[in-house]
């Protein structure tokens, strides 16, 4: 019989185990689910069945930077409570996912949960989280990761709120010292505190550009029916404009600017001139632990009456 890759996916967001084990699982027993989920207990691969099925919204974003500085990777790994993501136990384990995350060939998340883990490599990195569920007694979740590698220059992290969000700068330059680390980490907490989309214009998508100017004309047509085209035009451009500047990060207002006013992009140009250095912001990562995720509501009164009806019955 032959395995799909559905059937495969479903198994092991039912029992933690790795792609490979369910897949053998699978294959074993023909497809039988039930059958499949034993094979895997008897393993001691399932031990985390029962979990497995709820929702992992909190965790906790970390970040790794090699010994000389070029290389960087920022990994989520989620759990049910944020009790549990406060836990040191749970933190330990985080960070050694980011330590085997920073130098894993892997392209994604599935190729990455196949590969051997670094530290028993008798088990695979799927394989040891389903142990860390059965240990720590919530369901858990590798979520993602992003490496950031820079030949030329360096790449700066910045942690914040205990490891809420994750950030990772790239910036290309020829001098490395503690002043440009100092800019590139306030440059990183620019990025944690005004999530910006964009490192620079260029990075815009054209598709967006146009359908924004094309609502923004809109507007200002309605708003100035008798004004000419190239008031209208220059109304157009002031908006976008100032969108640019919210949505781009060396456009955004340096938050850290003595006037309130100095652009990022010419606070990196000030620290790059009284270094004698040449300093480009390359890009950045940003990390938010359990964006876009679904957080389970937590309503005690109506699982108590929950509780009470099927009690009833």
């Amino acid at each position: 019989m032959a395995i799909t890759a559905k059937q495969v996916k479903e198994l092991r967001e039912m029992t933690g185990a790795g792609m490979m084990d369910c897949k053998k699982a699978l294959t074993a027993t023909d497809g039988d689910f039930d059958k499949a989920i034993e094979f895997l207990r008897e393993k001691g691969l399932a031990g985390a069945e029962k979990k497995a099925g709820r929702i992992a919204a909190e965790g906790v974003c970390e970040v790794k930077v090699s010994a000389d500085e070029k290389q960087a990777v920022v990994v989520e790994v989620n759990a049910e409570t944020d009790f549990v993501a406060k836990n040191e136990k749970f933190r330990t384990y985080v960070g050694q996912v980011a330590d085997q995350a920073l130098t894993t060939s892997a392209a994604d998340i599935d190729a990455f949960l196949a590969e051997k883990w670094a530290m028993d490599e008798s088990k695979t990195v799927a394989e040891e989280l389903s142990s860390q569920i059965a240990i720590i007694g919530e369901n858990m979740h590798i979520r993602r990761f992003v490496q950031v590698k820079e030949d030329n220059g360096m790449v700066v992290s910045y942690i914040h709120a205990g490891g809420k969000i994750g950030v990772l700068v790239d910036l290309e330059t020829n001098v490395v010292n503690d002043e440009i680390r100092e800019m590139g980490r306030n440059i990183a907490m620019q990025v944690a505190a005004l999530n910006p989309k964009f490192t620079n214009r260029t990075e815009v998508d054209q598709e967006y550009l146009a359908h924004e100017t094309e609502i923004i004309t809109a507007a200002a047509k309605n708003e100035k029916p008798d004004a000419n085209e190239k008031i209208i035009a220059g109304m157009v451009q002031g908006r976008i404009n100032k969108e640019l500047k919210e949505i781009c990060l060396v456009d955004q207002t340096y938050v850290k600017a003595a006037d309130g006013k100095q652009s990022v992009q010419k606070y990196v140009e000030e620290v790059a001139k009284a270094n004698g250095a040449q300093i480009a912001v390359k890009g950045f990562v940003r990390f938010e632990t359990g964006e876009g995720l679904e957080k389970k509501n937590e309503d005690f009164a109506a699982e108590v009456a929950a509780q009470r009806e099927a009690a009833n019955k």
